[in-house]
């Protein structure tokens, strides 16, 4: 008898578990619909994807570890319509890529996050701001000479990360750690010097793993993060900051499964958000759009 009502505290345990897990499904978005499939030779590792303030309706994209130190300019056709070098710099390991605002409060910038490190063995991870392009009605490639440099390490050990936030209110940035359990929240307040090396402050931790990208909505109210099977949301209804908002527990939003999706971005207006996967030899890739309901 005793083995029977051990039994059943178990399941009703488990059964209450579930409730408590299910009750926190967003139910804001409809599902990911497909709008292309990912078939073009260049945008083969995409781990970056941000949409443009400068060229509504556009992303930008780029690829991941030994890849061009290029970014793209694209449609939502995956067509891409202008490529951008970083001059003299190599792509080591880029894995995200933000737009936002930056010194001068007139302009948006774009910030590349050279901060992949699968063998935790880099002491330095970059961060590259230029003033975000316009696209040029040629379609030629542009050569980038002008770009910031931001410099730092983490504190405590060195770490994987995939992940770079930036607050539109206050310009801080954050980077999220990747291949630990739970993950570590990293800071870099602004102003953040570009002669120096700096040291991206431990913030806080999220009870989740394998974090590979994350955007915060350009009005700053919303926040995305995603792993490889999950996407994360906080809402910000009481104009929280950052911090403090990620101390709460998100809801998740129903994700399309991807084959290795390393990407997310927000819709400048808000209307959803788009996620994309590296290529894929055996199953098919696609960007994504999440509409609001």
């Amino acid at each position: 008898m005793k083995n029977v009502l051990v039994l059943f505290f178990l399941l009703l345990l488990a059964s209450c578990t579930t409730k408590k897990a299910s009750s926190r499904l967003s139910q804001e978005f409809l599902k990911g619909k497909r709008l292309a499939e990912l078939t073009g030779k260049k945008l083969n590792e995409v781990s970056g994807l941000a949409s443009s303030i400068n060229n509504p309706g556009l992303l930008w994209a780029h690829n991941d570890s030994g890849n061009d130190a290029e970014i793209y300019l694209i449609d939502q056709k995956l067509d891409i319509k202008q490529t951008y070098i970083l001059h003299d710099i190599k792509n080591r390991d880029w894995e995200d890529i933000a737009v936002g605002p930056g010194p001068d409060s007139t302009k948006n910038y774009i910030y590349i996050a050279e901060i992949g490190d699968n063998d935790a063995s880099s002491q330095l991870k970059y961060i590259y701001r230029f003033e975000e392009p316009i696209l040029d009605s040629t379609g030629e490639k542009i050569t980038v000479t002008t770009f910031d440099t931001i410099t730092f390490q983490l504190s405590g050990s060195r770490k994987d990360t995939e992940a770079l936030l930036i607050d539109p209110q206050n310009k801080d940035l954050y980077i999220i750690s990747k291949r630990e359990e739970p993950v570590h929240i990293y800071q870099l307040k602004y102003p953040y010097a570009i002669d120096d090396t700096l040291t991206a402050v431990q913030a806080g931790s999220l009870p989740l793993t394998q974090i590979v990208a994350g955007n915060i909505s350009a009005d700053g109210t919303e926040i995305l993060m995603k792993n490889y099977n999950h996407i994360y949301y906080w809402k910000n209804a009481s104009d929280k900051p950052v911090l403090e908002l990620l101390k709460e527990i998100p809801q998740e939003i129903p994700y399309e499964a991807e084959p290795q999706g390393e990407s997310i971005t927000w819709a400048i207006d808000k209307s959803g958000f788009y996620t994309i996967s590296e290529k894929n030899k055996e199953k098919k890739s696609y960007l994504y759009f999440y509409q609001r309901r």
